[in-house]
């Protein structure tokens, strides 16, 4: 049953659906990333650059500062063309091919406030080891699902 039809269901079961809104805001080009390889950045004390396996023929070289970064990790990847959803108040991010302090980047690490699904930004949001290198984090984390707000009647 959709989402909709099950809303109905609640509603004629008594409970008042007060709200429905999508368990994640709108982003694509992330997929779940493994960091084969890392050393430190030539050019920084806090960053480092890592070689990632997206499920692509060749590794990303992507340069990342979490404090959590560390040799295979499974984390979210924003591949260059990735559009990020906006910060309150700001607008939406682009993820390109650039430089970081005179290291190519081909992507982002990405914690799990950078993707708005929390406030914690504390680092990259670890997966599951288990987790299926290059599978779209949407579908690995099933964000395309719907949240209810529930509202008890008296009935």
């Amino acid at each position: 049953m959709d989402s909709a039809e099950l809303a109905h269901v609640l509603t004629m079961a008594g409970l008042e659906v007060e709200e429905m809104r999508p368990a994640a805001p709108s982003f694509q080009q992330v997929v779940v990333g493994h960091i084969r390889a890392m050393q430190p950045h030539p050019n920084a004390d806090r960053l480092r650059v890592c070689q990632v396996d997206v499920g692509q023929a060749q590794l990303l070289q992507i340069v990342c500062g979490a404090p959590n970064a560390r040799v295979d990790l499974k984390v979210p990847c924003a591949l260059a063309g990735a559009e990020l959803p906006a910060a309150p108040g700001g607008d939406r991010v682009q993820i390109r091919v650039g430089q970081l302090r005179g290291v190519q980047s081909q992507g982002m690490l990405c914690s799990a406030r950078e993707l708005q699904l929390s406030d914690d930004h504390g680092g990259l949001l670890e997966l599951a080891p288990d987790a299926p290198v290059g599978q779209d984090i949407r579908s690995h984390l099933n964000l395309d699902d719907v949240l209810f707000t529930l509202k008890l009647t008296p009935n």
